[in-house]
């Protein structure tokens, strides 16, 4: 019988932990994916121990199964499964009753997405050349490193697919992303044909994320938490909560419409052997009652540069500076650079987060301070290489709190290499990942004031069609405007109009007005991501005066904002070493 049929009946009870079990069982620390080959007989028993339980759903032992955590090559990996394949597969077989086997994956670390993508389609591909029908995606913390995978699961075969994602008890997974939206968008994925949640938390913990996140439509609906939160015992990790807890807690959320529920760390043979006989797996539908798409859009009162005093966006060409933190506790220049621009229009200040990954002030702490001393909107930049999404969290709460709204959001400059051995990045994610968290922020801690946020273009990039989409991806998680890097030349002029054609991204240009030969030099030679045509070069003096390059360089900016005012929603002003005395005289 296949797994859909079953559950048009019955709900499924699965087995437990494998991995605490073991370690239990077994009092060893290793890694229980190890014992597939090295002690075949104790995974069969751990099986055999749960089928006995009751349990009617068994995953391979091949969680850590891959490259980075086995600490093999892919063929070592794909061995490793077809040995845990069989093993389950035999002990489904001697149960004498319908079992299920799903394989097991859990997240692939500290690789990139291209070769992540290829390594899980190979183990997905193993466990279907060993008969599974079933694969298991548990302890994700999201769904986007999944989702190229999913498509081509489904394209070569008709696998059931399950997809768990562990969060804490807060609702947020390990990258900051809410148990609400990750459930709704993969409820929403058309390659997923069950969701839940396992890991992470309890069963109390658990059954409150589902009742505060509601119960998604059109899919199976999965809960494994785990026994309860540990304590630090002699060998290993104990669990405090007794098997009729976690049965009470379980049977009650099964109640509320959950297909499949079980357990995962801490949970041993007596936890499912108490699930098992104290569970209703009669099917009475979901209880809990709210679909995906009714994720609730509360009235808010709209701040930011963007938008004016009631609310409405402005229609004017906005106009943003960017002012340079400093690399040391001296703020004296900075400030005086702020106050000058105080009268001129400006819509919002601009300060950089330690760009090309070089100690400076803190954005945000320096943007509060300009916002405190001017009373001017200001807008700090955040990058993802310095926080993880606990930083990140508490970050936005504190510049709520002091009254800034405004945020670039980036994936920010690498470490510099001399700093590597000594210095890491956290990179949890790339904008497009922090912009869900802001996003889900605005939804749910900031509902009644939301944040404005917006991202970068690279209108230079090679290919074109590339940055358009991750335009297009960045406006779909809510960014309301886009910086870009400073014009020089017509040919970036129409790469950024046709951007604006085929989105509609409120598009701010960058401007920098370039005050001397040897800057511009400094510029075209030194810094990724600029491109200056040399005859933007040649228009400054070899040995001008300070009067000469300020001139050539409010004459350009000029002429770029000539050029691009057509569809420039607006301006972006950066001027070398905080020169924004030169602003006046561009918006003469």
């Amino acid at each position: 019988m296949k797994i859909q049929q079953y559950l048009a009946q019955k709900k499924i009870v699965t087995d437990g932990s494998f991995g605490t079990y073991y370690a239990e069982k077994y009092e060893t620390q290793k890694m229980p994916e190890r014992a597939n080959l090295m002690y075949p007989e104790r995974v069969a028993q751990i099986h055999s121990a749960y089928l006995a339980a009751g349990a009617d759903f068994l995953r391979t032992n091949t969680f850590a199964s891959n490259t980075v955590l086995l600490g093999t090559d892919l063929n070592g990996v794909k061995e490793n499964i077809r040995l845990a394949a069989a093993i389950a597969r035999q002990s489904a077989r001697e149960a004498g009753r319908q079992i299920f086997v799903a394989g097991d994956i859990g997240p692939i670390p500290d690789i990139g997405q291209a070769e992540s993508t290829e390594q899980y389609m190979e183990i997905a591909r193993t466990f279907l050349a060993e008969g599974i029908d079933i694969l298991l995606f548990e302890t994700f913390p999201d769904i986007e490193r999944l989702y190229a995978v999913l498509e081509q699961i489904k394209k070569e075969s008709s696998v059931f697919v399950i997809v768990q994602f562990a969060v804490n008890q807060f609702g947020c997974s390990s990258i900051g992303f809410r148990a609400k939206r990750l459930l709704c968008e993969a409820a929403a994925c058309e390659w997923i044909d069950a969701v839940g949640l396992n890991c992470g938390v309890g069963p109390v913990h658990m059954r409150q994320l589902f009742e505060k996140s509601g119960l998604p439509e059109g899919k199976y609906l999965t809960a494994l938490p785990n026994a309860g939160y540990p304590r630090r015992g002699v060998r290993q990790l104990e669990f405090a909560n007794t098997p009729r807890y976690f049965a009470d807690q379980m049977t009650e959320l099964a109640a509320s419409g959950i297909d499949i529920v079980g357990g995962c760390c801490g949970t041993n043979p007596a936890y499912i052997a108490e699930l098992a006989a104290r569970l209703d797996k009669r099917q009475t539908g979901h209880a809990l009652g709210l679909r995906a798409e009714e994720i609730p859009v509360r009235p808010a009162k709209r701040r930011g540069f963007l938008y004016e005093r009631d609310g409405s966006v402005k229609s004017k060409k906005l106009i943003a500076v960017e002012l340079s933190p400093p690399a040391d506790a001296n703020e004296e220049n900075l400030l005086r650079a702020a106050h000058l621009l105080h009268g001129l229009h400006v819509d919002v200040l601009t300060v950089p987060d330690s760009p090309s990954g070089r100690t400076r002030a803190d954005s945000v702490l320096v943007a509060a301070k300009i916002k405190l001393e001017t009373g001017m909107e200001v807008m700090p930049h955040i990058c993802c290489r310095d926080k993880n999404a606990i930083a990140m969290r508490s970050l936005f709460m504190g510049a709520h709190i002091n009254d800034i709204h405004n945020f670039l959001l980036i994936t920010g400059d690498p470490v510099p290499t001399v700093a590597r051995s000594a210095i890491k990045g956290v990179f949890n994610f790339d904008s497009t990942g922090l912009m869900k968290i802001v996003r889900d922020m605005n939804e749910e801690t900031f509902a009644d004031s939301p944040m404005c946020f917006g991202g970068a273009i690279n209108q230079g990039r090679r290919n074109l069609d590339v940055e358009i989409g991750r335009i297009k991806k960045k406006m779909a998680c809510g960014a309301a405007f886009f910086l870009t890097q400073p014009v020089f030349c017509s040919e970036e002029a129409d790469r950024l109009r046709q951007i604006k054609e085929e989105t509609g991204a409120r598009i701010l240009c960058g401007i920098m007005p370039l005050i001397s030969r040897k800057n511009a030099l400094f510029m075209k030679n030194e810094i990724a991501g600029i491109h200056i045509p040399q005859e933007i070069v040649e228009r400054y003096p070899i040995q001008g005066t300070r009067e000469q390059g300020e001139a050539a360089g409010i004459a350009i900016a000029r002429e770029i904002m000539e050029l691009v005012k057509d569809f420039a929603d607006g301006y972006y002003f950066s001027f070398p070493f905080n020169r924004v005395t030169m602003l006046k005289k561009i918006l003469e």
